[in-house]
């Protein structure tokens, strides 16, 4: 792996065949893998293994929660006292409802999606945990009533290269 401006390890050809080969079937058998790669069994087994524990890759069941039946998925834009970021993004991702917090540039400092059995449990996410941390000046919400879209398989930033 060659490490790229960024200082991220740039993906070989094998390993970027792989993550591209999970994102369309994470549950593709080991055996189908090395087959597909032209590796053995074994090399592919490892280079899994260093994949998931370098996380690079998770292999796990991307689910619907709305099929699921929570009902209320939505996002929460934050905006903070930067001074205070690294006390609040840690209170954030102790909040079990909470699944994806990013820190982000432009009109709020962080982003987030998160996913309500009830208008009871959005209620007490929002007012009562969010909101209440130290330093956040400001909670936005939308809600989401559909989702149209919601893929995984694109593949790595180095798919056209050696």
């Amino acid at each position: 792996m060659k490490a790229t401006s960024s200082g991220i390890q740039k993906l070989d050809r094998v390993d970027r065949k792989m993550v591209g080969l999970l994102q369309k079937d994470g549950r593709m058998p080991i055996v189908n893998i090395a087959k597909e790669l032209g590796i053995s069994e074994t090399t592919a087994r490892g280079r899994l293994k260093r994949l998931i524990s370098e996380k690079i890759i998770s292999v796990v069941a991307v689910s619907n929660p709305i099929r699921l039946g929570f009902e209320i998925i939505g996002n929460i834009k934050l905006d903070i006292d930067l001074k205070k970021k690294d006390a609040i993004l840690q209170a954030l991702k102790a909040i079990e409802a909470l699944n994806y917090v990013a820190l982000t540039t432009g009109g709020n400092n962080i982003d987030i999606e998160f996913i309500a059995g009830s208008l009871a449990e959005f209620k007490t996410l929002i007012f009562e945990k969010v909101s209440q941390i130290d330093g956040v000046n400001s909670v936005e919400t939308s809600l989401i009533v559909e989702i149209i879209k919601d893929t995984w398989d694109y593949g790595t930033a180095w798919d056209d290269g050696p």
